[in-house]
């Protein structure tokens, strides 16, 4: 049976996510990790030197005007990592939850150069971070911020990392155990939140983004 955005909106709900083994892999399974990664949202770190480079505003950063290219650029290969999970049902399935308004993106440019980003799925409260990219200094971190203040602002409570690596805890991403992670999201699959809510573009909002931060 081929995977529909309804059943990938169902496996979210219940706590797992597809992956593939490679880029041309065309088979997905399923993960449950028994630790699972979040970031509190009350509890975001922004290390000092990324907060500077976050005020001189090296890059216009945008929600969800590329989607489907910051999903492409998170699937390409990169230094020490040449192969990815995301293969063309994973890019297929998020576009789909895009189109319906489940998945966003955040992305960070250099004039018409997409330079960084990030994308996931949103559901209730509850945010699924998927991946990210950086071909230029600090942009998969600006991104990371922005989305932090997008989640704050919008009234999210959940922010899944599916994993804690050493580059995610230096924002401040624990591991919990899964039955604790379940009892959080089901806590977040009941709150109404809003992606978006920080109007981006304008000359306040970058004082917005670090206030809606925490930062």
């Amino acid at each position: 049976m081929r995977l529909t955005p309804d059943l990938l909106l169902r496996a979210y709900a219940a706590g797992i996510f597809p992956m593939a083994e490679g880029r041309d892999d065309p088979e997905l399974f399923w993960v449950d990790p028994d630790q699972r990664g979040i970031l509190p949202l009350d509890g975001f770190h922004l290390p000092k030197r990324l907060k500077r480079s976050l005020r001189t505003a090296p890059y216009c950063v945008t929600v969800d005007t590329a989607f489907r290219r910051t999903v492409a650029a998170c699937a390409a290969p990169r230094p020490g990592s040449p192969d990815s999970w995301i293969n063309e049902e994973i890019r297929r399935l998020y576009a789909a939850l895009f189109d319906r308004g489940h998945a966003h993106s955040v992305e960070c440019w250099q004039g018409d150069n997409l330079v960084g980003g990030l994308y996931g799925v949103s559901l209730g409260g509850a945010f699924f971070g998927e991946s990210m990219f950086s071909t230029a200094r600090d942009a998969s971190k600006i991104a990371l911020v922005y989305l932090v203040a997008q989640l704050r602002a919008g009234g999210f409570t959940l922010l899944d990392t599916q994993f804690k690596t050493d580059h995610l805890a230096q924002f401040g991403v624990i591991e919990i155990p899964r039955s604790d992670y379940r009892r959080r999201l089901d806590e977040a699959l009941s709150v109404q939140a809003v992606f978006g809510r920080i109007a981006l573009g304008q000359a306040q909002s970058l004082e917005d983004v670090i206030h809606y931060a925490g930062c």
